[in-house]
């Protein structure tokens, strides 16, 4: 039994932020039904390639596994009953209609309440329900109106836009704490409510120091590469063969780095003493760095340097990566084994003593309940 064995949640949403919060539910044991439109389904069911070895959409894979999909037509009066039907049997109702959808089709919070008086009910927007309920909510738009962008690429004036759609993960992310959050209190109380999550408020939150800056110091940070605005030395250097991340987070690793470099004086040089004198002399530190990483490859230093407590490590590709948590029995990828197929999934990477997480069916086809 996992941790919310016996809570059913009804699924009406689509693409990543919603499907990936009612993921991590079904993962925790919740019995999740997907509502999907009629022969189209959701949106990511046809976003490719990638496609598997039997011709899925691999981004649709990865959001829905542990669910059932069931096609409603909403748009006709019987489809509407039978959603409503639904509702009336769940303990959460998630979507990510914009507010005129969730209108018509009856699945607005009050609408939704007085078919279940207890229901926890969540909406996810890209941009509130308010005077930014009509704006479209996809992750790239966020990246850039939100202010990720600013803050990403290369150089100055190269914003750049983050490898994956994390506003729209975050976003998932902060669902799901809040309606784990909304069932303790339903525990507690007997009360249902309603929870209210969008893509700019998400970012807005995960920017944290970026955020911070502005918000409590008047500071509009920019770009800066891989350098961190407030810590270095904190970046990645070329070595004789490929790049490498260090890590550097107090005076006592940095220490270290020296001593490892060849270069134990530099420590000890009041331009690089302490960290805030090590950030308003970046570009003189990362010239004496640049000129030791240069004498040895990638692999070299990130023994050296690791055996020695310094945190670096090089630039892997996702194959490296999952070797990587191969290697430390980490178990990053997990096998669904359903009707003779071997269904290869990235595992949750929750971990419980006493409520596993299961993994129980494979993502569905669609109207496969």
């Amino acid at each position: 039994m996992g941790p919310l064995d016996g809570i059913v949640v009804a699924d009406f949403t689509r693409v990543l932020a919603g499907p990936y919060a009612t993921m991590l539910l079904g993962d925790m044991g919740a019995t999740v039904i997907k509502v999907e439109r009629p022969e189209v389904g959701d949106d990511t069911r046809h976003w490719g390639p990638p496609y598997d070895a039997a011709g899925r959409a691999t981004y649709f894979e990865s959001v829905n596994r542990n669910k059932t999909s069931v096609a409603i037509d909403m748009t006709n009066p019987a489809g509407l009953a039978e959603a409503h039907e639904l509702i009336k049997r769940a303990d959460i109702v998630i979507h990510n209609f914009p507010p005129s959808n969730s209108e018509k089709f009856g699945l607005n919070y009050e609408s939704v309440k007085n078919l279940k008086s207890d229901v926890i009910y969540c909406s996810i927007t890209g941009f509130g329900s308010g005077v930014g309920a009509a704006m479209p909510g996809y992750d790239l738009l966020v990246q850039a109106m939100g202010g990720l962008m600013s803050v990403t690429g290369p150089a100055p004036g190269e914003p750049t836009k983050v490898g994956v759609a994390l506003v729209d993960v975050i976003t998932g992310m902060h669902a799901t704490i809040g309606l784990l959050a909304a069932l303790n209190h339903r525990n507690v109380t007997g009360e249902g409510q309603q929870i209210e999550v969008n893509l700019l408020s998400s970012l807005l939150s995960a920017m944290v120091n970026q955020a911070s800056s502005f918000v409590s110091g008047d500071v509009v940070p920019g770009i800066l590469g891989n350098a961190h605005p407030s810590i270095s030395p904190y970046e990645v250097y070329q070595t004789s063969d490929r790049p490498i991340v260090v890590a550097v987070g107090n005076d006592g690793q940095f220490a270290k780095l020296c001593q490892e470099l060849g270069i134990p004086e530099v420590s000890s040089n009041p331009k690089f003493v302490t960290n805030p004198d090590r950030v308003a002399n970046r570009v003189e530190l990362n010239e004496l760095l640049v000129k030791q990483f240069l004498g040895n490859g990638a692999d070299h230093w990130w023994k050296l340097l690791s055996s020695a407590g310094v945190p670096c490590g090089p630039i892997n590709s996702i194959s490296e990566a999952f070797a990587l948590a191969e290697s430390l029995e980490l178990n990053p990828i997990i096998t669904i084994n359903q009707e003779g197929e071997a269904r290869k999934q990235v595992a949750n990477p929750i971990t419980f003593s006493q409520t596993p997480v299961r993994y129980a069916v494979a993502p569905p086809s669609l109207d496969e309940e």
